[in-house]
């Protein structure tokens, strides 16, 4: 590889998620259900966040429609109970469902959770919408509450599994130029949905943020020694090398770690085919809060 690998690691972190089947009647409500339903919030600031996983066509959806499979996540809590966990987990979730994909005409939802660890039931906070007229059916050889609407009926899978996974994966690539970000990213994202059951929640992000703050009231800031904006401010103390004029991140969510490093890889081999890209790095907290290192230099030793 022609861009120079950090002798650095991705720091990652055990995470819940649910994995959700989305099928619609056209290719143009899925589309905003999908991007509306995955928008933030996120979790570092105590909330859910999701993604696309991939689209799929009408012979792989239990209806015969167009889908979309999406993925939602939500941080472990090791002071918590998983119970305690779970229901807010749920909680959070049914607001994307209810407020995002309900509300959009024809849609189904049916879960795709490959390994679930619990299951919950989906009538306490989504087929109650019903305002107790839902009812329950077999449909699509899956047991359905059907949601009486005014555009008539938004129907989901009774009960969702859900399972643990891997969060907070990331790769950091320096670039010298705009035009390298915007490339790079894109190419990086094109790869990263090739492998089958990640996620990149925030796309190209530019805005990496650090553990410690001085306003711990709005929750993570910026890591400003890898601002470039204040290489000459900081001096010393900066961390931006030579010739790197932005520094964007891709994060990556995953089913398992091994298909995080995947990810990571086939992103990280994506950004360094681009003229602009100088450097690969990653973001970490000096190993204090994430079960898994990932080092980045490791990702092309192994078979």
């Amino acid at each position: 590889m022609k861009v120079e690998i950090a002798d650095t690691y991705a720091e990652a972190f055990d995470g819940l998620y649910f994995r959700i089947l989305v099928t619609a009647d056209d290719q143009e409500t899925l589309r905003q259900a999908a991007e509306d339903a995955t928008a933030t919030p996120s979790i570092v600031i105590g909330r859910v966040e999701g993604g696309v996983e991939k689209y799929v066509n009408e012979t792989e959806t239990p209806d015969g429609r167009p889908g979309v499979i999406l993925q939602f996540w939500f941080s472990l809590d090791e002071k918590k109970s998983l119970n305690e966990v779970v229901e807010k987990f749920y909680k959070e979730f049914s607001y994307r469902v209810r407020q995002d994909i309900l509300v959009k005409p024809f849609t189904s939802v049916f879960d795709a959770c490959p390994s679930p660890v619990g299951k919950i039931d989906t009538m306490e906070r989504i087929g109650h919408c019903g305002d107790g007229y839902e009812w329950v059916e077999k449909r699509h050889g899956r047991e359905m509450i059907v949601v009486p609407i005014m555009v008539p009926d938004f129907q989901i899978e009774h009960y969702m599994g859900y399972g643990q996974g891997v969060t907070g994966g990331n790769f950091w690539y320096m670039c010298a130029t705009k035009k390298a970000v915007m490339e790079a990213g894109k190419r990086a994202l094109q790869a990263v949905s090739q492998v089958p059951g990640v996620i990149a929640p925030f796309g190209i992000c530019s805005a990496g943020s650090k553990a410690e703050t001085r306003f711990p009231h709005i929750g993570p800031t910026t890591n400003h020694p890898y601002c470039p904006s204040l290489k000459a401010r900081l001096g010393e103390e900066s961390k931006v090398p030579e010739g790197v004029n932005y520094i964007p991140e891709i994060v990556i969510n995953g089913l398992t770690l091994n298909a995080v490093k995947e990810a990571m890889k086939a992103g990280i081999q994506a950004v360094s085919t681009v003229e602009g890209v100088v450097k690969v790095s990653a973001g970490n907290y000096g190993g204090k809060l994430g079960k898994y290192k990932i080092f980045l230099r490791e990702l092309f030793r192994e078979a």
